[in-house]
């Protein structure tokens, strides 16, 4: 059963979104609807075991950043 959708975007992304239809010769609502139900797949899918054990293995851990790596690195390896 097909439902109403209605959404806000700003006009720019409206404007390509009906460009994009036209080249694709789809409506925007079976695109919208598809990138949906990709996101949905994904959202499911059922990682690695080895992937899933690394999984959130940075949480709590403050992450240097880009300035302090490359000093980090050029320390180490300007020798």
């Amino acid at each position: 059963m097909n439902k109403k959708l209605t959404l806000s975007m700003d006009s720019k992304i409206i404007d390509f979104a009906h460009n994009f239809s036209k080249k694709a010769n789809k409506p925007v609502s079976q695109i919208v609807e598809h990138y949906f139900i990709v996101l949905k797949e994904k959202s499911t899918a059922v990682l690695p075991k080895n992937l899933e054990e690394l999984y959130g293995i940075f949480e709590g851990i403050e992450t240097p950043d880009k300035k302090e790596l490359r000093r980090m690195f050029h320390e180490k390896y300007s020798n």
